[in-house]
């Protein structure tokens, strides 16, 4: 008899900390802070763990330790649901950081209705041409410094948990001198891991142009393991009972990073997003125009949090909008919940409901990403982001979750730029103008797509996926690529008509304006960065198909940076091949444009711009004029005097952001 086939598990069940290992010592939550994640199931997963995304490497440098690989397959392990949780076991220590990475990239996946790819690495070929490289599994090392921190990496692909001896607080729950792992954090894994996704979607929102690319990338990554936590049902109902329905009330569900924040010498968590106690009293999360023009919010973090407190509030209004009915009819129609604990019965219904709810925001949030230009991020192009991908999926807001963030963005002074009001319609991108349909720009392109989505359609492999698009990218022996079909085609008559949707340069004059060249094709042509293509199709809740591809497009000009007579730095562009000035340092203006194109009417549906010469553009406040056909690009001191409040104009080592920006002396995270 031959062997029986058996069905492939849909997943992994893995324990964890719901939290971290302090709140396994608070009598109100230790009993829901052991959790089980169920993570996709990997046929191949070896020992570290080591699967398709990541490859877990235990190695200390400051113990020289080595610590040996569990292996998830093992017997013992799969019938109890991994290692039981341990802060003194390293195998478990291993499989935490593995069971969270996976859990964020699941969420992310099903947000996007695709594969996630790691930023690729650039390599130069025997032709002397840059190309990308694949990426394969991003590197975790749960014990990599002996020190307050935790970040991703860009330049290793890998993301690098600390360690460290625990501050003495009076009436904390920690040992003094205890070791703290941030390895064991589900908020600091899901934080960095989100790190890693964005660099993979958008890998110049690391160069921070504007207080809010900074912010958006350390709100972010805190809004998704915010959210998370929303997802495991126990811990909902354990903390919708302590606070009786009311989410504006303080709960552990809204807190970051709590042993973090109270190893490192502080009573709360590190950050909160509703608000915090502080020396004994209640203070609310930032929730005014002020708090978003203010300079004390231009660090990365004090950004980061304003974009949290917008999300988090958009998520309460919803809530509280969701569940009015539940609380009319447990209170006979006061709304006014009594003295004691609410009923158990109530307690499912409204976790129920904050744990949907939650799913929900999270997909919108990370759907908007791709809505999003690929340079010079604000909060308020992000609304838009947010509320156009949310009405391409979803017809029908009967529940206004579109109206609850564009108030919670209104209440903290975030305003998209060139918007006559913060209606829904003028917050959605408008389609693209029909001078671009007459010249059959969009046709040519979409046509050329669909040969994309063809091949990219039924393949589940990341690696051929990659390589399929980069031959779609730069071209092939049996692929033309994008790039001549851009130069080849378009240029032919269509230039003028590419510049007035995308913003960026593709005329013979591109030198004037000190744009870079490429001489892919054996002609000078303006370099353009296609840094993605990728597939859109996902079902909305009403049946509706979306059948799009999405490219995002980048141009970069050189400029140089000197002080004039006052000592203030100013920018100004240096001539095409002209070496850097003698009396400054040099820097890169990019444009960008993400175009979203749509393959059953072959339309291009949205061009979300970033014009690279368009004296509108928030960063750096560029004042440009054009002078006799060429290009006077000039800063103001903005953009000098925002680098040195950041602190990175004192950061050497330039390709680890995050590990400067996360340091103890700036926040962690």
């Amino acid at each position: 008899m031959g062997k029986k086939n058996i069905n492939r598990p849909p997943y992994r069940k893995l324990r964890g900390y719901a939290f971290d290992p302090s709140t396994s010592l608070d009598m109100d939550t230790a009993e829901v802070n052991h959790i089980t994640y169920k993570v996709p199931w990997e046929d191949d997963l070896k020992p570290g763990p080591e699967g398709d995304y990541i490859h877990v490497i235990d190695r200390d440098p400051a113990s020289d330790a080595v610590y040996e690989p569990v292996d998830l397959n093992e017997p013992a392990i799969l019938a109890t649901d991994g290692l039981a949780p341990s802060e003194t076991n390293p195998q478990f220590h291993q499989q935490m950081v593995y069971a969270v990475i996976m859990y964020t990239i699941k969420n992310f996946e099903k947000a996007l209705g695709r594969k996630v790819l790691w930023s690729p690495v650039s390599v130069i070929g025997k032709d002397k041409k840059f190309r990308q490289q694949f990426v394969e599994k991003l590197l975790v090392y749960p014990h990599a410094v002996r020190d307050q921190n935790a970040y991703y990496s860009p330049e290793r692909k890998a993301l690098l948990f600390g360690y460290y001896n625990a501050t003495p607080v009076d009436g904390g729950l920690f040992l003094p001198g205890g070791i703290v792992y941030s390895c064991l954090s589900h908020d600091i894994i899901a934080h960095e891991t989100t790190h890693a996704l964005l660099d993979g979607m958008y890998s110049r929102y690391m160069e921070i142009t504007h207080p809010d690319v900074g912010g958006f990338h350390e709100g972010f990554s805190d809004i998704v393991a915010l959210l998370q936590h929303f997802t495991y049902p126990e811990i909902v109902r354990n903390q919708i009972r302590k606070v009786k329905g009311e989410m504006n009330s303080e709960n552990m569900l809204s807190k970051l990073a709590v042993e973090f924040g109270q190893s490192t010498g502080e009573y709360h968590s590190l950050r909160d997003a509703i608000g915090k106690t502080v020396d004994g009293e209640w203070m609310k999360a930032p929730c005014s125009t002020a708090d978003y023009e203010s300079e004390e919010n231009i660090e990365c973090h004090g950004r980061g949090a304003l974009l949290v407190a917008a999300v988090f509030d958009a998520f309460t209004a919803i809530y509280k909008s969701r569940t009015a009915d539940l609380v009319r009819l447990a209170t006979g129609g006061t709304g006014i919940v009594p003295a004691g604990e609410i009923h158990p019965d109530l307690v499912n219904r409204l976790a129920d409901e904050a744990s949907k709810i939650a799913s929900h925001v999270l997909n919108m949030c990370v759907r908007a990403l791709d809505y999003c230009a690929p340079v010079d991020l604000t909060y308020g192009d992000y609304l838009r982001a947010l509320i156009t991908a949310d009405r391409e999926l979803v017809a029908n807001d009967d529940h206004n979750y579109r109206i609850a963030f564009i108030n919670a963005f209104r209440k903290r002074g975030i305003f998209p730029e060139g918007v006559p009001n913060l209606s829904v319609d003028t917050l959605c991108y408008n389609a693209v103008d029909e001078e671009g349909e007459k010249a059959g720009f969009s046709r040519k392109i979409v046509q050329f797509l669909r040969g994309f989505k063809d091949k990219l359609a039924y393949k589940t492999d990341r690696r051929e996926i990659f390589e399929e698009t980069q031959k779609f990218i730069s071209g092939s022996t049996d692929i033309p690529g994008f790039h001549r079909l851009l130069f080849d085609k378009l240029t032919a008559g269509n230039a003028a008509v590419f510049e007035n949707i995308t913003g960026l340069i593709l005329s013979s004059q591109f030198k004037d304006f000190g744009i870079r060249s490429s001489k892919s094709y054996g002609k000078d042509v303006p370099a353009i960065e296609i840094q993605s293509i990728r597939i859109l199709n996902k079902t909305g809740p009403s049946g509706n198909l979306q059948n799009q591809i999405i490219m995002s497009l980048v141009q970069s000009c050189p400029v140089a940076v000197s002080e004039n007579r006052n000592g203030k730095k100013v920018f100004t562009k240096y001539r095409y091949g002209n070496k850097q000035d003698a009396a400054g340092d040099s820097m890169t203006f990019r444009g960008g444009c993400t175009l979203i194109f749509d393959l059953d009417d072959l339309t291009l549906r949205h061009a979300i711009r970033k014009p690279i010469f368009d004296p509108c553009r928030p960063t750096a406040r560029a004042k440009l004029r054009f002078n006799e056909g060429r290009l006077n690009m000039q800063y103001r001191c903005e953009f000098g005097d925002l680098v040195e409040k950041m602190g990175l104009a004192a950061r050497k080592d330039t390709d680890e952001m995050f590990a400067f920006i996360h340091q103890p002396n700036t926040a962690v995270l």
